[in-house]
């Protein structure tokens, strides 16, 4: 077995990918929000006696599309710029204290 020190992470790389994994999970739960307020108004206008217009009308749809939308585009943007930031503190530290050490093994 050999030891490996993590000395370095790069700052752009580890943001994409960052971004990239939380516009993914971003995605998946805008979809299930969304679906979840949009079948809540359609629903809840429906057992009040109204009817799905006013649901549609009344922005449930609307809201809950904005959401499926706005989700992972948020989460992305958060991802990318706290990734950033932690590969950036990362380095800091590293430099300071020592990076992270790993035991790994040749197949």
């Amino acid at each position: 077995m050999s030891r490996l020190r993590i000395n370095k992470i790069g700052v752009l790389s580890s943001a994409k990918i960052q971004g990239a994994t939380c516009f993914v999970l971003g995605l998946i739960i805008g979809v299930i929000y969304g679906a979840f307020i949009i079948l809540y108004s359609l629903i809840g206008a429906s057992l009040v006696g109204g009817d799905a217009k006013m649901a549609v009308g009344g922005g449930g749809v609307v809201i809950g599309v904005i959401v499926m939308i706005a989700f992972p585009i948020f989460y992305g943007i958060m991802g990318f710029v706290f990734g950033a930031l932690g590969a950036f503190l990362y380095n800091i530290f590293a430099r300071m204290i020592g990076g992270i050490e790993m035991e790994v093994e040749n197949i």
